[in-house]
């Protein structure tokens, strides 16, 4: 086990942040939710206030340094910014998350966490219409938050389907039976628990939704049998797409190598421009990085589109890609820390 950095004073506002963005936050409490899960919370300081501003939905980047290697995760605020409290994560123990065990073996009151400003797109929208609600384990976090905050200040009603192995496994269970009782007429929340209604699928869905509403807005987070589960049954019952918003934050496994050889690349940041010989297997961040640039990036995952850029000559392959939709996506943008080229040449320019 690596213990947390100690407890040391606050740093001053403008030694805090690094030039890459981060910052040391304190961390103010941690709550055990369940026995597997933890609620992290921090103390922002009064000078960072405004840059750690977020909207429900959204997710905090975290950077640790494990033994030798450093670490970036994002992990979605289960706090809601319409009720006044503290920013907080939620972190669910896995049998792979290396950082996610990491900090729910470690984390202690008065260490510090280095993190980034909040990030994410799975956010509401401005429409008063229903907000209904799919989540899976952990994926209850960033659906919290939206649904606290959809209560609070918008005359919004919501409906949430929550899945769990059990009941021993069900994340903020006293949290959402208040808010259930609290607004008996605007929430409806259903449990589902699969030691007793088995595995979710999409009859279950179809059960939950009765009556679909077109005019709704969903929301889907968890694992990604369960997402793939709840995306079939929308479509099959006729919602549109472009109602349904997916947040997910795993990370795909690396294609096959294209038969391609890239031989060069070009990079285009600010007024710089350079091409350099590629490195077989580095992404465009890491041949930016290599170049001498310094390119944008956050969570490096592909989660954040902080990297993000245009390929404009040539063509690439992003392992992983949870910030840029389809539209986006055809017009040739690419989260550069995910991306790998697949052409001869390329030439990439950052915004």
């Amino acid at each position: 086990m690596h213990p947390m950095n100690p407890p040391r004073p606050l740093l001053d506002a403008a030694a805090a942040v690094e030039a890459d963005g981060f910052c040391a936050l304190r961390i103010k409490d941690v709550i055990r939710e369940t026995a597997d899960a933890v609620s992290v919370v921090f103390d922002v300081p009064a000078t960072h206030s405004e840059s750690f501003e977020y909207q429900a939905g959204q997710f905090l980047t975290v950077r640790v340094r494990i033994g030798d290697q450093e670490y970036r995760r994002c992990y979605s605020m289960s706090s809601s910014p319409a009720v006044g409290e503290d920013l907080r994560i939620t972190v669910k123990r896995d049998r792979d998350g290396v950082v996610s065990n990491w900090l729910n073996d470690t984390a202690v009151p008065g260490a510090h966490l280095d993190a980034a400003a909040p990030d994410g797109r799975f956010v509401m929208t401005d429409a008063d219409c229903e907000l209904v609600a799919f989540a899976g384990g952990s994926g209850i976090t960033p659906v919290l938050s939206l649904i606290r905050t959809a209560l609070a200040v918008t005359p919004r009603r919501a409906q949430l389907f929550y899945a769990n192995r059990d009941s021993a496994s069900v994340i903020f269970d006293d949290v959402l039976a208040a808010l259930a009782d609290t607004h008996r007429n605007r929430f409806e929340l259903h449990h589902h628990l699969d030691d007793e209604a088995g595995v979710v699928s999409p009859q279950s869905i179809s059960e939950f939704l009765a009556t679909p509403d077109e005019a709704a807005e969903y929301y889907i987070c968890g694992p990604a049998p369960f997402m793939e589960t709840v995306e079939t049954a929308l479509r099959a019952a006729g919602i549109p797409d472009q109602r349904v918003h997916l947040e997910r934050f795993s990370v795909a496994p690396p294609n096959p190598s294209p038969d391609t050889v890239t031989e060069e690349v070009t990079i285009e940041l600010k007024r710089q421009k350079v091409t350099v010989a590629y490195r077989a297997g580095n992404t465009i961040l890491q041949t930016a990085r290599l170049a001498g640039l310094k390119a944008p990036s956050s969570c490096e995952v592909g989660s954040c589109g902080t990297c993000m850029a245009q390929v404009v000559e040539g063509s690439a392959r992003m392992l992983n890609n949870d910030a840029l939709d389809e539209d986006e996506v055809d017009d040739g943008w690419v989260v550069t820390c995910q991306a790998l080229p697949t052409s001869p040449t390329i030439k990439v320019v950052y915004e």
